[in-house]
C-alpha cells in the first residue's frame, strides 16, 4: 500500500494487510464475468485492488473522505472504479443495482456491522450474495441455532431471509492496527422470495424484537402486548418457552398468526 492513512478509531477502521487472507476473501467473493460487485468500506484498497485486477470493474462505498483520493489513484491503472462517497446506510442498494442483482462484499466496521446487515436485508431482493468480514462473535451470532447462548434477534432475522454460511476465521495479526478480537468471514445468500413465508415484514421484525428484548422472560410475558394465547396456539409455539428456544420457522408462524 502506498498510502500512509492513519486508521480512525471513531470509524472502527482496522485495515487488512495479510496477503493470504486477502486472497481467500477474493476467492470467496468469486466475481464472474458480468457480475456487478459492490464493496462496502474499501479502506486502503486491500480487497479493492485485487478485486479490480481480477474483475476489471468495481463499485465501492466509502465514508472517509481522506481515503477517496488515494483509492482512485491506486485503482486507475487496474480497471474501472466507481467511488460513492457516502454513509452506506444512506445508499439505496436496490437503486444502485439498477434492475440487476449485485454481489456485496466488505470488511465491515465493528461499530456499525449490525445496522449494515439490517440495511442489506432491506435490499435483499437486489442482492445475489454477500461476503463480509466481521467480528467473529457477530458471525457466531449470525449462524447460531435455537438453544445456543448466542442465538438471538440477529440470528433469526438473518436466517429468515438468507442462508448464513460462516467460512473461516481471520486472526488479529492480519490487520493494522490489530483488533483485540478474532474476525471471521461469512457468506449470506438471500433466499428465493417465493420461499420466504413472512406475511408482513414489519410485524415479523416487531415480534422478534419484542421476544428477544426480554430474553430471560417466557414468551407469554415478553409478548404480552403482542400475541394472544390463541395466536400462540395457532402458531404451535409454547408461551412457556423463552425466545432462544424457538426456531426461525416458529417466529414466522407466530408473526403470521
Amino acid at each position: 500500500m502506498t498510502t500512509s492513512h492513519t486508521p480512525k478509531k471513531s470509524l472502527g477502521q482496522n485495515f487488512l494487510h495479510d496477503a493470504s487472507y486477502i486472497e481467500r476473501i477474493v476467492q470467496a467473493i468469486d466475481p464472474r464475468p458480468g457480475d456487478r460487485v459492490v464493496e462496502i468500506g474499501p479502506g486502503q484498497g486491500a480487497l479493492t485492488l485485487p478485486l479490480l485486477r481480477r474483475h476489471g470493474e468495481l463499485t465501492v462505498i466509502e465514508f472517509d473522505r481522506d481515503l477517496v483520493g488515494p483509492l482512485a489513484e491506486m485503482a486507475a491503472p487496474l480497471g474501472k472504479l466507481e467511488i460513492i462517497h457516502r454513509d452506506v446506510l444512506q445508499v439505496d442498494l436496490t437503486a444502485l443495482a439498477g434492475g440487476e442483482r449485485i454481489k456485496l462484499a466488505g470488511n465491515l466496521p465493528y461499530n456499525i456491522s449490525s445496522p449494515i446487515l439490517f440495511h442489506a436485508l432491506d435490499h435483499a431482493a437486489a442482492i445475489r450474495d454477500m461476503v463480509f468480514m466481521l467480528q467473529k462473535e457477530v458471525v457466531d451470532r449470525m449462524g447460531a441455532g435455537p438453544g445456543s447462548k448466542v442465538y438471538g434477534r440477529l440470528s433469526v432475522m438473518l436466517q429468515a431471509y438468507c442462508q448464513v454460511q460462516p467460512l473461516f476465521v481471520v486472526p488479529p495479526g492480519a490487520f493494522r492496527p490489530a483488533p483485540k478480537v478474532d474476525s471471521a468471514v461469512v457468506r449470506l445468500v438471500p433466499r428465493d422470495p417465493a420461499t420466504i413465508a413472512i406475511a408482513d415484514r414489519d410485524r415479523f421484525a416487531h415480534v422478534v424484537r419484542a421476544a428477544f428484548g426480554q430474553r430471560r422472560k417466557t414468551l407469554r410475558n415478553a409478548l404480552r402486548d403482542v400475541c394472544t394465547p390463541e395466536q400462540f396456539e395457532a402458531a404451535g409455539v409454547s408461551p412457556d418457552d423463552r425466545a432462544e428456544q424457538v426456531d426461525v420457522a416458529g417466529f414466522v408462524r407466530l408473526a403470521n398468526a
